[in-house]
């Protein structure tokens, strides 16, 4: 691997380890993808080994033998405040690994780590549904809940990271005390009710009891239920799919509210896969927001925005994480 990836001045890499696939993105100045490689996560429960060079093999394929001049990588866990290490991931087996180190050495080129909705904030701030704020919240919805912020307080605009590095880890929030169980050992966590996995969960729970295409097309068998089937329903105007958006949007604004009376920000961004359907999922969450939040008839509620730079956001950030 590393006779094939350089350390001289050469192609810019972002790659994004997510819970369920890892994406690796050649990307130029300007924020646009030349080119990606895909592979599937390994299991929560395989080895760091296996995950470390499933992310090198992406790479190599992206990179296809030319020279890199550095590789960020942008992880789903929380990533200490030097960059090295990936402290806790709930969906993936680092539990205070030194991952940047490793996969500097398998990749023969500078590497830099941050958390993946850091990432995705950083290039919607440079590129896209952010650019030009002065304080913006960004919010991942997909598996999980990611969330970030970005500040500029006069020297210029940096994601805010805190003192262990793991500021705006807003999907971890209780929002309900003694609530669902989350993977993170907790209960009632914001991703519980508001991200992919209670998409899935909420329309799984009517497989059977109520009138919907869902169960012909996992064939009453809940289990076999996925997000894009959730998706393509409510676009056909299934009642189940629509009433699983309505849900979660309504559950994303309640903890939105949360954010805004925190930080006050200019504009909230929100990205990740499940906000690819946009409004359907982002209506019901400006509704929400404006119910929930503290003395919203006498302020500016800030807008609601859908991430501009879709599902590659995290590697168009990881791209550039040596500017951060």
């Amino acid at each position: 691997m590393s006779e094939r990836v350089g350390r001289s001045a050469g192609l810019r890499v972002g790659v994004d380890v997510g819970g369920t696939k890892i994406l690796a993105g050649v990307v130029e100045p300007d924020g646009a993808i030349a080119a990606v490689a895909v592979r599937r996560t390994p299991p929560r429960d395989s080895s760091v080994v296996l995950l470390e060079s499933t992310v090198a093999e992406a790479v190599e394929e992206v990179v296809d033998g030319r020279e890199v001049a550095s590789v960020g990588v942008a992880a789903a866990g929380f990533v200490d405040a030097a960059g090295e290490r990936v402290m806790f991931a709930p969906h993936l087996p680092w539990r205070g690994e030194a991952v940047r180190r490793r996969l500097a050495a398998l990749l023969g080129a500078p590497v830099h780590l941050d958390n993946d909705a850091n990432a995705a904030a950083w290039a919607e701030h440079r590129h896209g549904a952010a650019r030009g704020s002065g304080c913006a919240i960004a919010v991942t919805v997909g598996t999980g809940i990611g969330g970030a912020v970005v500040l500029d307080a006069g020297a210029g605009p940096r994601v805010l990271r805190g003192r262990n590095g793991m500021a705006g880890e807003f999907g971890h929030a209780q929002v309900v005390p003694d609530g669902v169980a989350c993977e993170c050992g907790g209960r009632g966590c914001w991703e519980q009710y508001a991200s992919g996995n209670a998409l899935v969960a909420f329309a799984r729970a009517r497989i059977g009891r109520e009138p919907t295409v869902l169960d012909d097309w996992c064939g009453g068998v809940a289990d076999r239920l996925t997000g894009p089937m959730v998706t393509d329903a409510a676009a056909a105007g299934d009642l189940v799919a629509v009433q699983a958006f309505t849900h979660v949007g309504g559950w994303l604004g309640v903890g939105l509210a949360n954010l805004v009376a925190g930080l006050d920000p200019d504009v909230v961004v929100v990205g990740g896969g499940v906000s690819a359907v946009g409004d359907r999922l982002l209506d019901p969450a400006r509704a929400a927001l404006a119910r929930s939040l503290v003395g919203a008839p006498h302020r500016e509620l800030p807008p609601v925005r859908a991430a501009l730079l879709g599902p590659e956001a995290a590697i168009i950030g990881a791209a550039a994480l040596g500017e951060v």
